[in-house]
Parts: C-alpha cells; sequence; structure tokens
C-alpha cells in the first residue's frame, strides 16, 4: 500500500511522516515546482537502487541530487568553479541542475557509476524542508515509471507508482510543468544537457557562451532519445498538416490551430510557460481517451526549445 498524505491538511505531520520514511530508507514522492520527485536518500545505497526498481529506470541513468542550499551542494562536487557560483546565486532555489565533480561520499548507483553528480535546490518550501530533514541529499527523479509522462500531480504519481512506493505527498499541481533546466560544468566548460525554464540565453548572460549537447556517457536524465511518452502513438505535425492526420481515434493537442475531423481537440496556451505548466496533464488525460495523439509543432525558436524537446521524445 502506498500512503497518501495532504500537504495542506497538515504540513508538520506530512514533513515528520516524510522525513521518517526516508530516514529509514523508503521512498517518498514529493512536489517541487517543476515535476514530482521520487526521493530517496541519496547517500544511501540500498534506498537509491529501489528507486531504479519502483520506476523501471535503467541503472545507467544517473539521478539528480536535491540539496537544500548551496552549502549542501559543495558537500557533494570536489570543486566549485566560479560559473558554478554564479549560476547558483542567480537560480537557485530553481529549476537549474549542475553536473560537476563528484565526491566518494556520493555512491556509484546515484550517479550510474560516473565521477560526476548532478546537484539542484528546488524552489518549494516543503521539498527544502523536507531535504534537511532527512538528512540533506535527496535523490529524486520524477515520480513516474521510466519513459512515461512526468507527474505533475499527486495522483499522477499514484497512477504509475500506487503500490510501488511508500508514500506520496500531494502538495497540488506544480508550477512548472516540465524538469529542470541541466548544465554541465565539467572540464573547464559550460554545456547545456536539457533544456528547461532557465533557457540557454539566460544562461549565457551570466557565464558566456554555452555548449549544446552532451559529450561521452549521460552525465543528465532525460537523455534518452524516447522520454516523456505516452502510450498512445504520437505524431508531432505542422499546423497545416493536422488536417491530413485526422480521424475519430485521434485527438490534436494545439496552441493555435483549430483542426477539423479529431474525436476531441485539445488546447494548451499560446504561450511557451502556459503550455509547458499544462503539457503533461493534457497528455496524460488524453492518453487515457484514444490510440492516436496528433500534436501541433510549437515555434522554432528560443523560448519553446525546452517545449519542442519534450514533444520530440514523446513522438519518437
Amino acid at each position: 500500500m502506498t500512503e497518501l498524505l495532504e500537504l495542506g491538511v497538515d504540513p508538520a505531520a506530512c514533513l515528520s511522516r516524510a522525513a521518517e520514511v526516508l530516514r529509514r530508507g523508503g521512498l517518498c514522492a514529493f512536489p517541487t515546482e517543476t515535476v514530482y520527485g521520487l526521493g530517496a536518500d541519496a547517500l544511501n545505497p540500498e534506498a537509491v537502487a529501489a528507486i531504479f526498481g519502483a520506476k523501471g529506470r535503467p541503472v545507467s541513468n544517473p539521478l539528480i541530487v536535491h540539496v537544500a542550499d548551496v552549502e549542501g551542494a559543495q558537500r557533494l562536487v570536489k570543486m566549485w568553479p566560479a560559473a558554478a557560483g554564479a549560476l547558483a546565486e542567480r537560480f537557485w532555489p530553481g529549476p537549474l541542475t549542475l553536473v560537476l565533480p563528484r565526491k566518494e561520499i556520493v555512491p556509484d548507483v546515484t550517479t550510474a557509476g560516473l565521477d560526476s553528480v548532478a546537484v539542484r535546490v528546488p524552489d518549494h518550501p516543503f521539498a527544502r524542508e523536507l531535504i534537511r530533514a532527512a538528512g540533506g541529499a535527496l535523490a529524486a527523479p520524477s515520480a513516474n515509471r521510466s519513459t512515461a509522462v512526468s507527474p505533475t500531480t499527486a495522483k499522477h504519481v499514484l497512477d504509475g507508482l500506487g503500490g510501488r512506493i511508500d508514500l506520496i505527498i500531494d502538495g497540488g499541481p506544480t508550477r512548472v510543468g516540465i524538469e529542470s533546466t541541466v548544465v554541465s560544468l565539467l572540464d573547464q566548460e559550460v554545456r547545456l544537457l536539457r533544456p528547461g525554464d532557465v533557457s540557454r540565453a539566460e544562461l549565457e548572460a551570466l557565464v558566456g557562451r554555452v555548449a549544446i549537447g552532451g559529450q561521452g556517457p549521460a552525465r543528465s536524465p532525460g537523455m534518452m532519445s524516447r522520454h516523456y511518452a505516452p502510450q498512445s502513438a504520437v505524431s508531432l505535425v505542422p499546423a497545416e498538416a493536422l488536417d491530413e492526420h485526422a480521424g475519430a481515434d485521434a485527438v490534436a493537442l494545439v496552441y493555435g490551430a483549430s483542426p477539423d475531423g479529431y474525436a476531441l481537440v485539445h488546447r494548451l496556451p499560446s504561450n511557451p510557460a502556459g503550455y509547458a505548466k499544462g503539457l503533461y496533464a493534457a497528455l496524460r488525460d488524453l492518453d487515457a481517451r484514444v490510440a492516436r495523439i496528433v500534436i501541433e509543432r510549437v515555434p522554432d525558436d528560443e523560448a519553446w526549445v525546452a517545449v519542442a524537446d519534450r514533444l520530440e521524445r514523446a513522438a519518437r
């Protein structure tokens, strides 16, 4: 059985119970500003291994370690370059993950055997309180089955992981709706591994040129070719081609177009932040209704890069 507690009813009881579960090596899903995370003590190899089991996640896919503050991150990494300091000061707490050389106290299972660790300070008061109460470092990938659509509500978590984890803390819908931006600071280079709410332009305004894409083994979650994917077939098409894909077994997910011939046309906001916030909930809802989801391509510009990345991976 998976226990479900509502944060708004008794925050103190939620914190006490969640910290108790995590300190004894259990699994607790909790809200962050991005998506719900599946937390375990990042320094407890057996607890971290249970994350991979519950999610069906490949052990070659490293986890992000959530900490409560900069000092918590520095406890886990071998170096803290000037770029890390600048980025943390500007974007933490917030949806930015930094990849840095790890110290030996971080178990191999947490980092998929890599010599680096991904760290983040979430912008959610309860998440930071829980991190402190549970020991200071929580490995917390998205709280869903591997490659599936990430959860933005407690119900999404329960639908995917009910009976597989100990506890879910229901803090309501998440604010951002997609996963954090991930930046590698290895080898004296700033490299964007996964786009997110913090844009490349914002990064470059602080630290100069930012390279794109990973080199060598995957240093971050979200780098698999198929990810964030519904079970229904997904097609990603330009607005002018939407009518060609219509049918009674299909739904159109749009932000601007008004196609004909679909069982349902679901409209998301036409701004990137609003679209991102509603995307995963829409995909989950539509996945339960139809066999095909046809998605209108989003604009090809910097503001939509993070959304476009999720759509491209969902459609593979």
